[in-house]
């Protein structure tokens, strides 16, 4: 079929491969959050202070930070997503034997650093299956990708401390090593596209195009601030001031729950109704102050339901900025371009997930806990900031086509 605004000739997937690919997706993510929500504790038990545990954590955004924009630019000179989705499900399978056949804190921090590396190869993953849907259908595409992410966060993550429970604290990891290997194994019969070049190998002049997208560098810089938040937060210390304010680890799971089903409800309103009838800076900016609000409230609250209440909203206001960020970050860039622009935007956001972590943990060994929460919510203010200026920016613009034609002539 083929498109029109010049786009290559795309043969697009069957209802078979969508399926296949994001059951490969979520068994990628089970594998990987399926020892989250007692990770921090569990360092915490080897001896670990909260500085280390924010040097751990953040271990996995920088293996990102590094990586993600070489795969993309790598994946787009071969003109291949697939071998890359193949490394990435290797690398989640190693990073939770290692954990599992471990028991130190040096061994914790390679650990996470190899997860890291296996989440590096989500822009292949992200730009493969989006090459499965028309250019109109690229949020309907986020959206979904977004929610099998969430539904395995939150299937993993909710199982985490009854697991621990039950078994120890070594068995997530080896579950996560298990389902490494059959994710692994489906990874090999995904559907890749063939595709019709339109260049023979990626131009310096179209990276260099690439990385001054003005929508895409604004993007990153909020998707930057959101993954601080999240990573910081329940991807990070939620789980530990659970524990700290007195609650069991079997109550990790309530709070887990309360967080991720909204989070993953809230990826299906992106597409089908608050993009249809609201502007998409309105919305960012409204979920980026309640995030704010949200996380500093958490500070304040010492009671299992009230917590739980508190992460049904928080989930529900990070569960809309995730997909709309994600789909926003591509829109401006052509098909051939799109994994090189998706590492770049990945690799930005990558720096929330290491910086997030690291600078929180540096904040709570030194005031306490409930520091790393006062820094996340700074962190959502700011992100409203910018929202709302660029905004106002726009519609400026809209107002003054002269102004628009100057800036779309830079």
């Amino acid at each position: 079929m083929k498109e029109r605004g010049g786009d290559k000739l795309r043969s697009l997937s069957s209802v078979k491969d969508r399926y296949l690919f994001l059951m490969a997706s979520f068994l990628f993510w089970v594998s990987n959050f399926i020892y989250m929500p007692i990770l921090s504790p569990y360092i915490e038990a080897l001896g670990g202070t909260y500085t280390f545990i924010g040097i751990v954590l953040s271990s996995y955004g920088l293996m990102q930070f590094l990586f993600r924009l070489p795969i993309g630019i790598m994946s787009d000179f071969i003109k291949k997503r697939k071998p890359f989705i193949i490394l990435g499900m290797l690398m989640t399978m190693i990073s939770s034997l290692t954990f599992a056949l471990t028991d130190s804190l040096g061994w914790a921090l390679v650990s996470r650093s190899y997860a890291g590396v296996a989440a590096a190869t989500w822009v292949a993953f992200t730009v493969l299956y989006s090459s499965y849907f028309r250019d109109a259908e690229i949020h309907k595409a986020m959206s979904s990708i977004s929610f099998i992410v969430v539904l395995a966060q939150l299937i993993g993550m909710s199982l985490s401390g009854y697991i621990v429970d039950k078994w120890g604290w070594h068995a997530p990891f080896w579950i996560g090593g298990v389902l490494g290997v059959i994710g692994t194994i489906f990874s090999l019969f995904i559907y890749e596209p063939k595709t019709v070049a339109v260049q023979t190998s990626i131009q310096l002049k179209d990276l260099l195009s690439v990385v001054r997208e003005s929508l895409l560098l604004k993007v990153s810089l909020l998707s930057i601030l959101a993954h601080s938040i999240i990573f910081t937060t329940m991807f990070g210390f939620v789980p530990m001031y659970v524990l700290e304010i007195g609650l069991q680890k079997s109550d990790l799971g309530i709070i887990v729950f309360s967080f991720m089903i909204p989070h993953g409800v809230a990826t299906l309103f992106v597409d089908r109704i608050l993009l249809r009838f609201v502007n998409k800076w309105r919305v960012l900016s409204f979920f980026f102050f309640s995030t704010a609000l949200f996380t500093l409230i958490t500070t304040f609250v010492h009671t299992k339901w009230l917590l739980c209440m508190l992460q049904v909203a928080n989930g529900f206001s990070l569960g809309i900025l995730f997909p709309l960020l994600l789909g926003m970050s591509i829109e401006p860039i052509s098909h051939e371009k799109r994994a090189t622009a998706m590492g770049m935007y990945q690799a930005l956001y990558a720096i929330g997930m290491f910086g997030g972590p690291f600078f929180a943990g540096v904040l709570n060994s030194l005031v306490g806990i409930a520091a790393g929460f006062y820094f996340s919510s700074v962190l959502g203010v700011i992100a409203t900031w910018l929202t709302l200026f660029w905004d106002g920016k726009d519609r400026s613009c809209d107002r003054h086509p002269i102004l628009e034609m100057d800036k779309n002539n830079i």
